[in-house]
């Protein structure tokens, strides 16, 4: 096979021996040498091949998000994305225009809106029906965990002033008891239960357009969890397979089984870890508690101002049986914990599943994964050095936390002092995954790295950086987006740095993370994208 060098740039290993060289040389979509321009050179001399020179541009290793939706990423183009939606006013605009362009009985779906820029007033469903009167509508929050319906969809799903609130979810009401149109947690699925599902063909359309989008960043793998609608998790499975099987699947992935999937699982003795350099099955994911906007994460402590703390939305007894019944099969757990209540309690259950494996020696088959924890938004400050004494993965989106400034203030204050705390978590030994949640923020993982070497947002804001103490440099940064999610992935022999032997995945950048200035970092993208040493993705 052909050879490709690379020279003439700065190249970015992430590794300790050799952080920086000067050339590197692929031969059968592996690293086959790293060094000076001449070393490489005479390393390759005779071999037939091509050369790429850098002039001068930056590489890293391709970067992984370790925890992207990805197949609700690519399907965000035909729906109603209110993300940048800076009223209620503004967000209706889009509806109706979207609304106007559905087909008659075609279900208008969205999201991306949140409610705290829009002075803290939850919408209703008589705002959804003054611009969507004649069809049903659903709208997710930002965060996934409150879902905005109109009344054609409430009346479809049968939900009434009558209707209980299911367990572990909630409908919102108003004085008279009617449903407002908002739903939190296991009480989206009353209505998503009613929604028609997304056709193979439009799902693997909007899987493709995702997935170059990632090679546009320089991202070479991702994590997918199922959301908080349980059925995305075997479809994106699903369709990840059809991708593979037509040799179209162009981004490596890991992706996570849904929580009704474990019985089966484990009745096939299926493993996290299983699969190839392509697709290979994580954990089980889990959800302990909401989100922070949608006050539903599970806090130690009521909310500041408010005389409640969230939402559990699995019972401790069960959270410990599922995470103890998956470590028993070999298949490691990612659970999505937001509140201090909610990671200790994924903590104490993985505590005591790691307690029963000790016990039971050679009877448990080995965890080719470790466990971990999605989102760990805010800590206990006692619980903060258990994720590395458990070997638990922090699985952060460092985007999250500008995002959440004025939310996290006025919910949790001086809590934030020990929330999105990837400086401490990183001292204290914890392996970090970082990634973006998109849809629910940008997939950009450049803006993820900006705010986590600044605590920033773009143009400065909170001057100095929001509790600065949690900064990481911007090596740390690039080890959270590379060699941090293969750890999670049992993956590290091969990917996350460029080392002789690992596989060839690399992003050719248009700035230099190393040398641009903080505020320069979110304009940084890939100008070329190489995985296993063929170029995938090109900027014009």
């Amino acid at each position: 096979m052909a050879t490709l060098v690379l020279y003439n740039g700065p190249i970015y290993t992430l590794d300790q021996a050799q952080p920086v060289a000067r050339a590197v040389a692929v031969r059968d979509g592996r690293i086959f040498a790293l060094g000076s321009e001449g070393r490489v050179q005479a390393a390759v001399a005779g071999m037939r091949g091509e050369t790429i020179n850098l002039r001068g541009r930056a590489v890293v290793p391709g970067l992984t998000d370790a925890h992207v939706h990805i197949t609700w990423q690519g399907l965000g183009a035909r729906e109603a994305r209110l993300g940048e939606a800076a009223s209620l006013e503004a967000a209706l605009a889009i509806i109706a225009e979207r609304a106007r362009a559905l087909s008659p009985g075609i279900w208008l779906r969205g999201g991306g809106w949140d409610h705290i820029p829009w002075g803290r007033r939850w919408p209703t469903r008589a705002d959804l029906d003054a611009v969507c009167p004649d069809r049903p509508a659903t709208l997710t929050r930002k965060d996934g965990h409150s879902l905005w319906v109109n009344s054609k969809a409430l009346a479809l799903a049968g939900i009434t002033a009558e209707t209980p609130d299911p367990v572990g979810g909630q409908i919102q009401r108003d004085q008279e008891r009617a449903p407002t149109g908002i739903l939190f947690e296991a009480a989206m699925d009353l209505v998503r239960a009613v929604v028609p599902p997304i056709g193979e063909v439009e799902r693997l359309d909007g899987l493709r357009a995702a997935l170059h989008e990632a090679l546009s960043y320089g991202i070479t793998s991702i994590h997918i969890p199922p959301g908080t609608n349980h059925a995305s998790g075997p479809e994106a499975l699903r369709d990840l397979q059809t991708l593979r099987a037509r040799d179209a699947l162009s981004v490596r992935s890991l992706a996570f089984l849904a929580q009704p999937d474990l019985e089966g699982a484990l009745a096939i003795g299926l493993r996290s870890g299983l699969g190839d350099r392509w697709l290979r099955i994580g954990g089980l994911k889990l959800f302990a508690d909401g989100s922070l906007g949608s006050e539903s994460a599970e806090m130690l402590n009521h909310y500041e101002g408010r005389r409640h703390s969230g939402i559990s939305v699995i019972e401790p007894g069960e959270l410990e049986r599922l995470v103890r019944q998956a470590n028993a099969g070999g298949i490691s757990v990612a659970v999505h914990a937001i509140g201090d209540a909610a990671n200790r309690r994924v903590l104490d259950a993985i505590e005591k599943a790691q307690a029963d494996r000790r016990q039971g020696g050679a009877t448990y088959p080995a965890m080719a994964l470790p466990n971990r924890i999605e989102h760990v938004q805010v800590l206990h400050p006692k619980d903060l050095p258990r994720l590395a004494q458990l070997g638990v993965v922090a699985s952060m989106q460092p985007i999250h936390c500008t995002s959440d400034i004025e939310a996290a203030e006025a919910l949790w204050g001086s809590r934030c002092a020990y929330a999105y705390a990837w400086y401490s978590l990183k001292q204290s030994g914890a392996t970090l995954a970082f990634g973006s949640d998109a849809p629910v923020e940008s997939m950009n993982p450049w803006r993820g790295l900006h705010a986590a070497v600044t605590r920033q947002r773009p143009g400065g804001y909170p001057e100095g950086g929001w509790y600065p103490e949690q900064r990481l440099s911007v090596d740390e940064a690039l080890q959270a987006y590379c060699l941090g999610p293969a750890i999670a992935s049992g993956e590290d022999g091969a990917k996350g740095r460029l080392v002789p032997g690992m596989l060839a995945d690399m992003a050719v950048l248009t700035g230099d993370p190393f040398r641009s200035a903080p505020a320069e970092l979110p304009a940084i993208t890939a100008a070329m994208t190489i995985v296993e040493g063929k170029v995938v993705f090109e900027r014009s």
